[in-house]
């Protein structure tokens, strides 16, 4: 489990496909306490874990399944993504709960400043999402915890205040770029618990 409070930007050093999926190597120099082998990671959303160290180079293996439904299968050597190592008990809640599940892949459809030096970052609801969505809700896109400031039948729009777009790679995003969001965990929750029963309902009339 994660918060999507961004701890550091990590570098793509190598990201090589494999006969198992992918094998992606992220310089992360100054996360600590050290991460060690079997730790879980987000990688711009995306729990991944860490399977070898050199130094401050980590390895992460990334299967089929999870190339398909990320940007990760994106990733090329020199990218920055963002770091967030999983939480432990007792760790401060600053963002949200978030799975590191990704939802979906999303596009980009806007980067525009705002008054002062914040942005505004407008993307594409992916339609089979768009019940989870509400106006200031909570959102996770490439890993970072987001309120929803406006939201339409196509797209959400979210306000970055300066040191999000710098500890962040969200700054630098530029229209038609793809991004990974996740849905709020309990609006998941109460889809199901409502579904549920109203099937119970159904079967009584």
């Amino acid at each position: 489990m994660f918060s999507g409070i961004i701890e550091k930007l990590g570098r793509v050093i190598s990201a090589a496909h494999t006969a198992d999926g992918k094998r992606l190597i992220i310089e992360m120099p100054d996360l600590t306490p050290k991460p060690k082998i079997g730790d879980s990671i987000a990688i711009n959303g995306c729990c991944l874990t860490v399977v070898e160290i050199n130094n401050v180079q980590y390895t992460f293996d990334v299967t089929p399944e999870t190339l398909r439904v990320t940007t990760l299968d994106y990733l090329y050597e020199g990218d920055q993504v963002n770091l967030e190592r999983a939480l432990c008990l007792g760790d401060s809640l600053d963002g949200h709960l978030v799975q590191g599940h990704v939802d979906s892949v999303t596009e980009v459809l806007s980067l525009e400043e705002e008054l002062g030096a914040s942005l505004k970052l407008t993307v594409k609801v992916p339609e089979h999402l768009r019940h989870y969505l509400i106006h200031k809700g909570s959102i996770t896109v490439d890993g970072v915890s987001l309120t929803i400031a406006s939201l339409d039948d196509i797209s959400f729009s979210i306000a970055l205040i300066p040191h999000t777009a710098v500890v962040t790679n969200l700054g630098n995003k530029k229209a038609g770029d793809l991004v990974n969001i996740e849905v709020d965990l309990f609006a998941k929750y109460a889809e199901r618990m409502l579904s549920v029963r109203l099937d119970h309902i159904t079967e009584k009339v």
